[in-house]
């Protein structure tokens, strides 16, 4: 993060905190590199998904026909909401059986994923320059990020499983052959010579909707979790206006993030049901 004997520089500072920890040792050069592997992301994501999993499981064990919990009517709010979300888009009672729980589970595992960014920013990086210190590597280059949604390489992943649940259900509901044949005939018409125009267009679609998808949830997750960063160096200015704007600014910005991570999570899943169900549909 700095060179031994001196304090960070503000930019080393933000630098070193937007750094993922990654199989290959360094930082990523490259904008698209298929090598890199995030295991900052692949752990904190498998991580609160387990947790995630445990929660639901949980609250569904404890269930009771009585009076409930806090715990479990919350849970029983959400699954409600959930439902007459699922049901309201996707119109086949089969497919809910399936796509109604993973709903759930996505706007909770999502949730959860992006209110890490709610924790101290130099927490858990710091707790992990300790371990990697003790085991005798270089803690300047202990490169640790908690917030999996801030990662492109996850949102995107994510949005491809989506992806592939459409093309699924795409294949299910419609038949390989009408579902091909969708592909060569909408929007535009049954005619050969709009074939191509009408398969291009499909794909656009499919990639716009994933590309987009993905990266709606990195770039707010992103932009939250560097705003928190930037609070952060006011604390490290060793005056007392700095600690004051520190304190207040991070309150102010951590109770309105609230909001956002809470949105982020509950758009990623609503277009997750829009888009199965618009699988279900024909042109």
């Amino acid at each position: 993060m700095a060179t031994e004997g001196h304090a960070p520089t503000a930019s080393e500072y933000v630098v070193h905190h937007l750094t993922h920890l990654n199989n290959t040792g360094h930082a990523q050069q490259n904008i698209v590199d298929w090598t890199v592997i995030n295991l900052d992301s692949m752990f904190y994501s498998i991580v609160i998904g387990l947790v995630t999993v445990f929660m639901l499981w949980l609250a569904a064990r404890k269930a009771t026909s009585g009076v409930p919990g806090r715990f479990q009517g919350f849970v029983e709010l959400l699954v409600e909401m959930v439902a007459d979300q699922a049901k309201g888009i996707i119109h086949s009672a089969e497919s809910r059986k399936f796509v109604a729980p993973l709903a759930l589970t996505v706007f909770v595992w999502i949730f959860l994923m992006n209110a890490m960014d709610l924790l101290p920013v130099d927490l858990l990086p710091r707790i992990w320059e300790g371990i990697y210190a003790a085991g005798g590597g270089d803690p300047h280059h202990a490169y640790q990020r908690v917030v999996a949604t801030a990662d492109l390489s996850a949102t995107l992943g994510m949005s491809c499983g989506v992806l592939l649940l459409c093309l699924y259900y795409n294949v299910k509901i419609k038949g390989f052959g009408g579902w091909v044949h969708e592909l060569f005939t909408a929007p535009f018409g049954n005619h050969p010579l709009l074939y191509p125009v009408n398969f291009a267009m499909q794909i656009i679609e499919f990639v716009a909707k994933t590309v987009s998808h993905g990266m709606r949830l990195f770039g707010n997750m992103y932009a939250g979790e560097l705003i928190f960063i930037l609070i952060a160096l006011l604390g490290s200015t060793a005056t007392v206006f700095g600690f004051v704007g520190h304190v207040v600014a991070g309150s102010i910005w951590a109770i309105f993030h609230i909001l956002i991570i809470t949105l982020q999570a509950f758009i990623f899943m609503m277009l997750t049901l829009v888009y199965i169900g618009q699988a279900h549909e024909g042109h």
